[in-house]
């Protein structure tokens, strides 16, 4: 039996190397060979403690990967070969329950969370639910997308943050054309979210960051679609919205991370019956008061967003092969090894200069 390296949070800050066995894939199932996996935002609040996890267990849920042993009936379902480079998606599809049925299989009830990829513990299964490792087992409910003819891999992880910017950004708030779109939040998200708006024929689109860290990263917001793109410490969003588009946003997309604040200033720049989009995690940072009233004076549609969908992926993909502006993002890449991850995750957690897309490479 082959074996599989992996590197398992076993406890806050204690990322440690580990060979794992390699289990012949069952009937349904499919081994896959990582090649490139993306660092998210819930990584390094994983590695930090500040969000709570399931420990011990093999991080990582931005996958790209060849598949190396996959049964007959994995391969015919999906309408794909051995040796396809895929892209994997973070949450299974039990394809029987309610939500399922119609099509929000992010909150999947044999599924869910619960065995989302990334975010299982060692104790279930192979223990090879992470992509912080050389193979991960794909179950008979995975989902998987076939990757476009010439991605690079690591370039191609970028597909989960862009299938999230292309879902929270344009599909669940259904943005149309000349909407007012404002983006609270310039990290791979948001930008995401920025470009999406943009292609979807939004008529205005505001980013928003605070302070000098994030100087670069609105720069790269409006090469990706921004009309405005401001610091909120120098400059109020609400009188800029006012000044340029004579009222409030449409639609305020909210991916900031550990900033419950930044909740009320959605509600404060959109529209009376516009829509707010609730994407960013807040893990133990939260409000100490907060009064719905207006929520309900402002009649706001209030939409929170767990997760991408199958559709949000392959636009996704489509775009990284198609718009070459996504190769403007500048990556920094680690080897399959405890001290560069733990060091490239405490960077993005508090270092000076965060990377904004980061990506292991077995």
């Amino acid at each position: 039996m082959s074996t599989a390296t992996v590197l398992v949070l076993e406890a806050p800050e204690r990322l440690v190397a580990h060979e794992f066995d390699i289990p012949e894939p069952r009937p349904g199932e499919a081994v896959l060979r990582v090649e490139a996996c993306g660092l998210c935002g819930t990584d390094h609040e994983m590695f930090t403690g500040a969000m709570p996890a399931p420990l011990p267990l093999v991080p990582g849920h931005e996958v790209i990967g060849t598949l190396e042993s996959a049964t007959p009936e994995f391969l015919a379902a999906r309408g794909l070969a051995a040796g396809d480079r895929v892209a994997l998606e973070v949450f299974q599809r039990c394809g029987e329950c309610g939500p399922c049925r119609r099509g929000a299989y992010p909150l999947c009830r044999r599924h869910g969370l619960r065995d989302s990829y990334g975010n299982t513990p060692i104790s279930v299964g192979s223990g090879l639910w992470g992509g912080y490792a050389t193979h991960m087992l794909l179950t008979a409910d995975s989902l998987v997308h076939r990757v476009p003819e010439g991605l690079d891999p690591a370039f191609a992880t970028l597909f989960n943050p862009l299938g999230a910017g292309v879902r929270w950004g344009t599909t669940l708030p259904e943005v149309s054309t000349g909407d007012v779109v404002v983006v609270l939040g310039p990290g791979l998200r948001g930008l995401s979210a920025v470009a999406s708006a943009s292609l979807a024929g939004a008529g205005f689109v505001m980013l928003t960051g605070a302070g000098e860290r994030d100087a670069e990263r609105l720069e790269l917001g409006r090469k990706l679609g921004a009309t405005e793109a401001i610091d909120i410490t120098r400059v109020d969003p609400k009188a800029l919205l006012k000044e340029r588009v004579g009222g409030l946003a449409d639609v305020v997309v909210d991916v900031t991370a550990a900033a419950p604040a930044a909740f009320t200033q959605a509600l404060d720049l959109v529209r009376p019956g516009g829509t707010v989009v609730v994407a960013g995690t807040r893990g133990k940072k939260v409000l100490d008061h907060f009064n719905p009233d207006r929520i309900v004076l402002k009649e706001l549609r209030l939409l929170g967003a767990r997760g991408v969908d199958g559709e949000a992926y392959a636009t996704a993909l489509e775009l990284l092969a198609t718009d070459a502006r996504f190769r403007a993002l500048p990556r920094r890449t680690v080897g399959l090894d405890v001290a560069a991850v733990s060091d490239l995750l405490s960077t993005m957690a508090g270092g000076n200069e965060p990377p904004l897309h980061a990506v292991v490479v077995p």
